[in-house]
């Protein structure tokens, strides 16, 4: 029979990814391919209704329900587990979260779990290392290790498991981080990177990396994995951006202090996160390799390919 995969935010960015891409492959519901069992909070919603309608079975949980993610487990061949931290910005919340789908891929007897985590950054940055301020009494970047913290409840109980690292989304850089423009007219990219690369990808290759990595079975099962479009500095991000949007757009570089201190949700640990991406730049582009995303993806896209099917995402000022 055709193996089920139940996907987690499968109207979200990432778990969107992997819908689509078992819903794209010609073998979707055949016996030597795999199902899509796509879970949502609201069945009703527009994404969640076009999933049915390319063929999805779409099923309601709630990951603060491990009793609702157990029965959308059930039956299942995999799963793919990944929470949404930006949600609630709560480590507690996110590690209790993280807790119940493994709980939940236990109870229900999966083959295959691909956990959407994050690297430690306290193996690089020790909590008591005054390079970078220790948030919350127990982070560096509280969004990263918290994933990473998590990722003992899949080993501990046995969850046959691949855990696969995503770089930065370059989605961001037309929401969160647009370019915007200075006290001088000048219109600009602010992050704390400096000539180092930044290792990013296209949000929905990461979704697709992950059915890459369920088609090659077992293979990566108790694995630590990272994936990425390309590698690019601010500034070769900046002029294509500029070749692309039509207008000149530079890189500002600003130290990990600045963007610390910028007073809006989230800057002190996305300035460490920065920092972090930074300072272990060799380390971390090495983990994150598009050759080895583009095995598990042929169709990964590089930044200029997101770029040009994504302008129209981006208002500048």
């Amino acid at each position: 029979m055709s193996k089920i995969i139940a996907v987690t935010g499968a109207t979200g960015s990432q778990g969107g990814g992997l819908a689509r891409a078992i819903l794209d492959d010609p073998r979707h519901g055949e016996p030597d391919g795999f199902t899509l069992r796509a879970i949502t909070r609201n069945r009703n919603g527009a994404k969640a209704r076009a999933l049915a309608s390319a063929g999805a079975d779409v099923v309601v949980a709630d990951l603060t329900d491990p009793d609702s993610l157990t029965a959308a487990f059930t039956g299942a061949h995999g799963a793919y587990c990944v929470t949404n931290y930006w949600e609630h910005m709560d480590p507690s919340v996110e590690d209790a979260q993280a807790r119940n789908l493994a709980r939940a891929a236990k109870d229900a007897g999966l083959r295959h779990v691909i956990w959407s985590t994050l690297e430690d950054t306290r193996e690089a940055f020790p909590l008591d290392d005054d390079r970078m301020p220790t948030l919350l009494g127990r982070y560096k970047v509280p969004h990263f290790d918290v994933k990473a913290d998590a990722n003992r409840y899949f080993r501990e109980l046995g969850v046959p498991t691949t855990f696969l690292h995503p770089p930065f989304y370059w989605d961001n850089l037309a929401s969160s981080f647009p370019p915007t423009t200075g006290e001088d007219g000048t219109l600009a990219i602010r992050l704390p990177m400096g000539t180092k690369k930044l290792a990013g990808i296209a949000a929905d290759d990461i979704g697709r990396c992950a059915f890459g990595v369920f088609q090659r079975g077992d293979e990566f099962v108790g694995e630590a994995i990272g994936i990425a479009g390309e590698q690019l500095t601010l500034t070769q991000i900046a002029a294509a951006m500029s070749r692309v949007l039509g207008r000149e757009i530079a890189y500002i570089a600003v130290s990990p202090e600045d963007f610390r201190s910028g007073g809006f949700p989230g800057s002190e640990d996305l300035g460490n996160m920065f920092q972090f991406y930074a300072d272990t730049e060799a380390d971390y582009c090495a983990f994150h390799d598009p050759a080895f995303s583009r095995a598990l993806n042929p169709e990964l896209k590089s930044f200029d390919q997101w770029l040009q099917a994504n302008a129209d995402r981006f208002t500048l000022p």
